[in-house]
Parts: structure tokens; sequence; C-alpha cells
């Protein structure tokens, strides 16, 4: 059977919430502080400084865009105080010196509408050249997205992938005895609450669309599938079967999804309709299956099963066919993230007494590697683009959010006050 003996991992492995449930809240002003160990070589060096009048604003633009790019891992960004507008060249000889390669450069205005004019230039230092021009106008409350829209632009041309910057998680707090389910820019600031109970909630999970939340509500004395629309609000049932309810997982066209139902005894994985009419079961045996997550491509499904003899994660067509074992390296592993580009699977394994977070690639015969050095991880998710992984785990006494990069190089962590937060899972892009 699956081990009970820690509260985060049997919620993980059984997708039921116990009573000692630890989740998190967080307030508005949380805030990402960028802690770097160990980075790696292939770094870009850009000079980020403050944009002419950005204080007006009352944002601080210039450093919200440098601590996106620094928490994606491949930005070295280069110090600066000194104002700089997209009107004048900048002088490229002394930002050479200075090791940049590439330099931003822009102002803010008021615009008579009370609108704030972001204009900007993002310079190729090494060769001279203008890489980028972009204007925006924002109001005031849209101003730190307008700064992660910046960031994003910025990635996109010097990486030449999606940034993520602009994108959402969505996470659950606990203060005191309520529990509240927050959706929140991807830096944590920005939260809003979705749900606040005297219940514990645990398992959110957003659709592909990003347009609806499903998550696991105890609001009815029991585990219940919950969907939610983010911005009405509206909620409906989606499982609220005999037995427990747990652990929802989308499917990539987002017209179904995987649960775990106790409904016939054991634990097992089903495939309901967005509506909550059941359309099949997916696994069928004597062990307990859990934790359900859709590949990419929809075909397979990979799932946490103790059906040899402890929690390991294993895959099967969705369509029906033969389970294959996927962990092999040590006794317990649990909850498993594909990103979304189908080329690694993200997880907890347990070292000792400590539970960390690892990534194995899907394809080839690389070995799994430990990503973290704490004890207490959980629920991984892996950003929209593949490059980065959100997870919760505790220190200094309190249940954090953590990001960190593929290599484990670079880790951020929500700080956050009088609460603990656990149950992270990363949003879609939005077109």
């Amino acid at each position: 059977m699956i081990s009970t003996t820690n509260a985060y991992v049997r919620r993980a492995c059984l997708g039921v919430c116990m009573a000692g449930l630890a989740v998190a809240a967080a307030p508005t002003a949380a805030q990402f502080r960028v802690e770097i160990s160990g980075v790696g070589g292939t770094q870009i060096p850009v000079a980020i400084p403050p944009l002419r009048d950005q204080a007006q604003s009352g944002q601080p633009i210039a450093e919200i865009v440098r601590a996106d790019l620094t928490r994606s891992g491949l930005f070295k960004i280069t110090n600066s105080n000194d104002a700089l507008d997209e009107t004048t060249p900048p002088l490229m000889s002394y930002w050479r010196s200075r090791g940049t390669d590439a330099l931003l450069a822009g102002s803010v205005s008021r615009l008579a509408d009370g609108r704030y004019d972001l204009r900007y230039r993002l310079w190729d230092v090494v060769k001279g050249q203008p890489l980028m021009a972009q204007s925006e106008a924002a109001q005031a409350i849209d101003l730190r997205s307008a700064a992660h829209r910046i960031a994003d632009n910025i990635y996109e041309k010097l990486v030449g992938d999606k940034g993520v910057f602009s994108t959402r998680i969505a996470y659950v707090a606990k203060a005191g005895s309520r529990y509240t389910l927050h959706v929140a820019d991807a830096d944590g600031e920005g939260a809003q609450t979705m749900l606040s109970s005297a219940e514990p909630i645990i398992s959110p999970a957003w659709s592909p669309d990003g347009r609806e939340l499903a998550y696991v509500s105890f609001e009815r004395q029991k585990a219940v599938v919950w969907v939610q629309e983010i911005t009405s609000g509206k909620r409906r049932v989606v499982a609220n079967f005999r037995g427990s309810n747990s652990a929802p997982a989308w499917s990539p066209d987002g017209q179904q999804m995987a649960v775990t139902l106790s409904r016939d005894g054991n634990a097992q994985i089903y495939l309901v309709s967005r509506n909550g009419d059941i359309v099949r079961r997916l696994t069928a045996s004597s062990s307990i299956d859990t934790e359900p997550v859709f590949a990419p491509d929809g075909v397979q499904l990979y799932f946490v099963s103790d059906r040899s003899g402890g929690p390991q994660i294993y895959r099967a067509p969705v369509a029906g066919g033969p389970v294959e074992r996927v962990t092999f390296t040590g006794g317990y592993n649990v909850s498993p993230a594909i990103s979304p580009d189908g080329r690694y699977m993200a997880y907890i394994s347990r070292q000792g007494n400590a539970l960390r977070l690892f990534l194995m690639e899907l394809s080839g015969d690389a070995a799994a590697r430990g990503l973290t050095d704490t004890n207490d991880d959980e629920r991984p998710s892996f950003a929209p683009n593949s490059r980065l992984i959100i997870y919760a785990t505790r220190l200094g006494g309190r249940d954090v959010l953590m990001t960190t990069t593929l290599d484990g190089g670079i880790k951020t962590s929500l700080a956050v006050t009088q609460a603990d937060a656990r149950e992270p899972v990363w949003g879609p892009f939005v077109h």
C-alpha cells in the first residue's frame, strides 16, 4: 500500500486532503525573491536601467523586468541606476566595456486620459543596432502586467522562445483555519481570491484555455471535484460520487478530465466529461491508482500506483493498453508533472527521510536528477514554455512556493507573511 506517514505525501498519493493539510495563503503584496545557486555559463548579459520618469507611474517597471529575466536563469543582469530613454542612442562603447550584450532603454509618460504611455527599445550592444521597439498604453492598475509583457518581449527576442512572465499561477493558502484558492501573476503579485473556505481545498488544475480551474473542495464534508470559471466565478460539480473524488487532470483538448474515484472500492482513475458524466474507467487494478496527468498529445496518461509494492509512476495509453512502469530508482516516487513540450517529467522522490524534486527525460537513458536539497518538496508543475518548474516546499518552518530552472541553478521563493503556501500549478499561455 502507499505509505501514509507524511501528510503531504498522503495527500499527493491518494488525492485526498487529511485534516492536518497545510496549504497556502498569499497576500496581494507577495513578492518573489531570487536566490541564485550554481548558475550555469550560458547567460545573456543584459542591462535594464530604470525607464525615464518611471517613478511617476508608482511601479518599479525596470525592477520587475529585471526580476522576471533573472528568474528565468538565462540572463545575467548588469546593474545600472542611470535612466535611459528610447529616443537617444546609447553610448555603445561604454556598455560593451561593461560586458553587456543587450540594453533596454525606455520612458513612461502620463496621457491625458490618465493612462501611462510606455515606450522602450532593445539594443544589440555588440552590433550597435536596435533589436526591437515597442510602445503601449496601460492603466495604472495594469502597469505590472505591462512590465511582464516587456520582459516577455525581451525574452522572446533574445532567446527565440515565448516568455512566461505574463502567465498566471494558482495555489492554495492557509491562514489560521481558513483555506483560500488564489490566482496570481507568475511572480506571485496581484493575487485574486477564487474561493475561501473553512474546509480544505486541494489539487487545483488549469483548463488548457486558462478560463477555468478544477479543484477538490471538502466543503460538503467529503472530497468533491469542482470546476470554476476564472472571470465569472461560476462553479459546477463534476465529480461527487460515492466515496472520494479527487486529483482532477484536464485532457489537452479541455473536453474531459481524468479523476481518481473510490466509488467501486480502491482508488482508481476514471475519465469524466466536462459536465461530470463518467465516460469510462481508465485503470482496473487491486492497487491504489491516483494522480493522473495527460501527456501533451493526449495519447498517454501518467499516474501513481502502488501495484509494485510501493508508490511508483506508470503510464498507459488513454485508449487502453498495457501499463508501463516509468520510475525505477527509489522506493517512493509520486506527483508526476509532464512538461508541455513532452520532453521531461518532474516528480517527487523520497530520499531517505527527505522528499525532493526530481527531473527525468522521457526519452533516452539519462538518469533522473535531483533539483533540490530541501526535505518537504511537493506538487511540481511546469511553466507553459517548459523552462521552469513551480513546486511547494518547507523553509524556515513555513510552507512556501518555489520556482527552479531545469538545472536547479536558480531558485526563487514566494515570500508571504502569516500564511502557508501549497498546491501550486502554473497556468497555460492564454491567447
